[in-house]
């Protein structure tokens, strides 16, 4: 601008080579804007696709819990007793290291993904983790999470492995970027997935990093002795939320 209004002022004609560089900034300037359009407009449809998700997802939560109260109170009113479905999803928590560390448990241990202490999975029920899970008992600890303890696990400790690195989870473009060919593009999808154990549950376990917990609140009892026995290692059933909640 300032070459043009000096060429102005001494009345020279204004070279071509800067008129062509002023149309072509032009337009890439108009380009640009374009681009910002676009991906603005994209964004808001993201967000409001996101939103959709999650209040469908609310929706089917207060349906199976309204679904489990009234299954528990027919059976009670014919005096009978109801019985929750088998869990589909173990939390598994490492609580002792490498001494004394049998070879087969290591390898188990590493297909578990559990290579430190106070590292957290989550892991699908089936006969072979089952097997697995009794082999490792007395270095680890688990249970069945809820989904509170899901969701808080993946909000506050949940990274990303992309590449084969740890990143983190800072907007839902992340999972988009790799979970989007699998029609998962937010956070939400992600909990369910894990929650209802749904048919992309190992997509999703493994873009999810293993969860890095601290110590427990208070401390550990004994994490020699199974937790039947006033211990910490073995099978805690729902009591998994409780520890879970301490360790985050």
């Amino acid at each position: 601008k300032k070459q043009n209004l000096l060429f102005k002022m001494s009345g020279t004609p204004v070279p071509e080579s800067i008129l062509k560089k002023r149309k072509s900034q032009e337009r890439l300037q108009a380009q640009r804007v374009k681009q910002q359009l676009a991906a603005k407009k994209a964004r808001r449809a993201q967000r409001r696709e996101t939103f959709k998700r999650a209040e469908k997802y609310v929706r089917e939560y207060r349906a199976q819990e309204k679904s489990l109260v009234r299954l528990r109170r027919e059976a009670r009113k014919e005096g009978n007793f109801y019985k929750d479905a088998e869990p589909k999803v173990i939390l598994a928590i490492r609580i002792r290291g490498i001494n004394g560390l049998h070879p087969k448990v290591k390898k188990i241990l590493r297909l578990l993904r559990l290579r430190q202490i106070n590292n957290a999975v989550f892991v699908v029920v089936n006969s072979a983790t089952k097997k697995m899970l009794n082999l490792v008992e007395p270095y680890i600890t688990y249970g069945y999470p809820n989904l509170k303890t899901i969701r808080e696990l993946i909000y506050k400790r949940g990274y990303a492995k992309i590449n084969k690195q740890r990143v983190a989870i800072t907007d839902n473009s992340v999972i988009e970027g790799a979970l989007g060919k699998h029609g998962i593009i937010c956070m939400e999808d992600v909990i369910h997935e894990i929650y209802t154990c749904g048919p992309k549950f190992k997509v999703v376990n493994k873009f999810l990093w293993p969860f890095k917990l601290s110590n427990p609140r208070g401390g550990m009892r004994d994490k020699g002795t199974h937790f039947t026995e006033g211990g910490d290692a073995g099978n805690r059933e729902e009591l998994i939320n409780q520890y879970a909640r301490a360790c985050n």
